[in-house]
């Protein structure tokens, strides 16, 4: 696929549900395929949780071949062992990601926020409301943690897209300034150089 034709998997990672979402891009176009989330309730021992969650990531990726990759980071929390938890979550995501070679990309929760509701500060059901907009879906999920990973998607793409249209604009930027400068130095030259100039 080519840079502007690509699927990303969003990941909002947790031991309790986990959400994911994923997007086509088309070039400008932003496009639904699914969204859902992983209960994992019914699963008493913490280790095992952990292990569904390699291997849902790891179907989702088989299923709908991902080109991409991108997850929330755990933000900081004064509950130690939730925190350990949530990390543990996240990297069982991960490691299924980096096993079926996948670039991986991580965002805070501010900025997919922000990314997406242009306020960092914004409730989860700001973002979902957007996303309805966004991808033009009618159903908000009976679970958030779907739209959140949905954010997580289209955050990725909103934040490699500005990247790329930064970099051209750096690129533009340097070859004016240096041919500004090549056109300088030629004026230099001839003005210390008079003689060796031909009319």
């Amino acid at each position: 696929m080519s840079t502007t034709d690509k699927i990303i998997l969003g990941i909002d990672p947790g031991t309790v549900v986990m959400g994911y979402g994923i997007i086509h891009i088309n070039g400008n176009n932003m496009k639904l395929i699914s969204a859902g989330v992983l209960s994992l309730d019914k699963k008493e021992d913490h280790f095992l949780r952990i292990k569904e969650i390699f291997d849902t990531v790891e179907k989702l990726i088989r299923q709908y071949k991902p080109d991409e990759f991108s997850i929330e980071e755990p933000f900081f929390g004064k509950n130690v062992q939730s925190m350990l938890k949530l990390g543990r979550a996240q990297g069982a995501a991960i490691s299924a990601a980096l096993h079926h070679h996948l670039p991986v990309h991580g965002y805070s929760p501010r900025t997919i926020k922000k990314s997406i509701t242009g306020s960092g500060a914004s409730s989860k059901e700001q973002v979902a409301s957007m996303l309805r907009t966004i991808l033009k879906f009618e159903e908000t999920p009976k679970y958030l943690d779907a739209t959140d990973a949905l954010g997580v998607a289209v955050c990725h793409y909103f934040q490699t897209k500005s990247f790329k249209q930064e970099s051209s604009t750096s690129i533009i930027k340097t070859k004016k300034a240096s041919a500004k400068k090549s056109k300088a130095s030629w004026s230099t030259y001839i003005n210390k150089n008079p003689g060796r100039v031909k009319e």
